[in-house]
């Protein structure tokens, strides 16, 4: 498409042309995403769409670093509590612990981070306790319940 419209000729009917004789070499067939919606087709307009759907692909994160981390320490606290071991939960709680502490240490920039680590034995026994407390609904329950 690197010729120039001709003059004298409608613009829209160039374009038109351009358009059907591209479907007529195959120019259009198999490109990926074919046959299927478009993502956030029905999304309201967001004239940043572009910019957030290439932070989304890419994995990015538009958050200060201290809202981040705080994010993350929540995230940390649900995945403790579905673990499957203590020692799972240990390894999660410290891992985001490590985190802070640095964070503290060296401090990041954006608000206030406004964490402390966790204390690990308190994230344990919370995780024993609602690990007992499951046990004990499933005996209420009765087999096959």
């Amino acid at each position: 498409m690197t010729e120039r419209k001709p003059p004298g000729i409608n613009f829209e009917s160039w374009v038109d042309r351009q358009i059907r004789e591209a479907e007529e070499r195959g120019a259009f067939a198999d490109l990926p995403g074919a046959g299927r919606p478009l993502r956030d087709g029905n999304a309201p307009y967001d004239e940043n769409w572009w910019l957030k759907q290439k932070m989304r692909d890419e994995g990015l994160s538009h958050l200060p670093p201290t809202l981040a981390l705080r994010k993350e320490a929540e995230d940390a606290l649900k995945a403790a509590s579905r673990a499957r071991s203590e020692k799972e939960v240990r390894r999660i709680v410290g891992g985001i612990n490590d985190k802070i502490r640095e964070a503290i240490r060296r401090p990041l920039s954006g608000p206030p981070l406004n964490l402390t680590p966790y204390d690990v034995e308190g994230v344990v026994a919370e995780w024993r306790e609602g690990r007992d407390s499951q046990a004990r609904d499933r005996e209420e329950s009765g087999p096959g319940a």
